[in-house]
């Protein structure tokens, strides 16, 4: 599938542009899972959403090369084409999309306030996907190698690493996790650490160091992601000698956490120490945040499963939460009316 063909690329002018002047019921800001999720669902539920799905839709599949573990594919399939799978099916039920960043928001009042660039979108509702982007460590050889090797998901990358010698980069609760769950598929892993302590708990720790197939490597920074077409080692430097080491390996994971896609929401909406938005402990209201009317889902409000299938099941919640939202609006409204009438 050519992912470019399914989508629109970047800056297209539209013959159907939105238009700014109406009041729509639901804007959908952020196009991975999550968000074209939110889309299929308030679609067919005829909100006739606005996806404002910015310059680089698709979110962190985008980056990914073959996805196995998203149901419904038995063989695979490629990030992208996922991607273009969904935004091709939201837009099936209406969705209308528009392929610029927001550039500002206004999230109180009734109706909420969307800009991009010089136009101004307005809604009853905002569901906001925008995600989180895994940490890296800004090497040119480990973007190179992107999806050849260098990867931030165990969970999702894993099945690739059969037999074979790898190493994870972190020192947090996250990186013992992800070093011990790939002992289910590797030979070998080292977990590299630029300290001498970790910030992981001591039973995460314990837990790693108690299994055979993992190896510490301790003061020690990843200088450079060795190989051609796929990883074939890194290059290592400890901080205290200034050794310089090579050691070979055929993958290299990232476990040195996510930044969150929240800097368009600050001081508008709660969020927790690690800047994802907070959302409701309400179980028939799980997505809503902190302001009325306002709802999260996907990994910009999940800092712990971060999966394209927890996302899309996000969306799904968000996009019920805004229907319930809604037609509870209109009840109360209709009964504002009626007692009017009566009196």
């Amino acid at each position: 599938m050519d992912f470019q063909l399914s989508m629109p690329k970047s800056g297209d002018d539209h013959e159907n542009k939105p238009n700014p002047d109406e009041i729509r019921e639901v804007i959908i800001i952020g196009a991975g899972p999550a968000g074209l999720t939110a889309a299929i669902y308030t679609a067919r539920a005829h909100l006739n959403p606005l996806m404002i799905e910015g310059y680089f839709s698709g979110g962190q599949l985008m980056d990914t090369t073959e996805v196995e573990n998203y149901p419904g594919f038995r063989n695979g399939i490629m990030g992208p084409d996922l991607m273009a799978e969904m935004h091709a099916q939201a837009e099936r039920f209406g969705t209308e999309f528009l392929a610029k960043d927001v550039t500002k928001v206004d999230l109180s009042g009734d109706i909420k306030k969307v800009w991009v660039e010089d136009d101004l979108f307005q809604a009853k509702t905002v569901i906001i996907s925008t995600g989180a982007t895994a940490n890296y460590l800004g090497l040119e050889n480990e973007k190179r190698l992107l999806g050849r090797g260098v990867s931030a998901c165990a969970t999702c990358d894993g099945f690739f690493f059969q037999d074979k010698e790898i190493c994870v980069i972190g020192g947090g609760d996250s990186a013992m996790e992800e070093a011990t769950f790939l002992t289910k598929f590797a030979s070998k892993v080292y977990l590299i650490h630029r300290r001498d302590q970790f910030r992981a708990s001591k039973i995460m720790v314990k837990k790693a160091a108690d299994n055979p197939k993992i190896e510490f490597i301790m003061d020690t920074v990843v200088e450079d992601v060795l190989g051609e077409d796929a990883v074939t080692g890194v290059r290592l430097k400890n901080v205290k000698t200034g050794e310089v080491t090579d050691l070979p390996v055929e993958g290299m994971f990232l476990a040195i956490g996510h930044t969150p896609a929240t800097k368009l929401f600050v001081g508008q909406l709660e969020m927790n120490d690690k800047g994802y938005i907070v959302t409701s402990t309400d179980k028939h209201n799980i997505t809503a945040t902190s302001v009325p009317g306002v709802f999260a889902c996907g990994d910009v409000q999940d800092d712990h499963y971060q999966q394209a299938i927890t996302a899309a099941g996000s969306g799904c919640q968000a996009a019920l939460d805004v229907e319930h939202f809604l037609e509870s609006q209109a009840m109360d409204v209709e009964t504002e009316s009626s007692m009017a009438a009566a009196a």
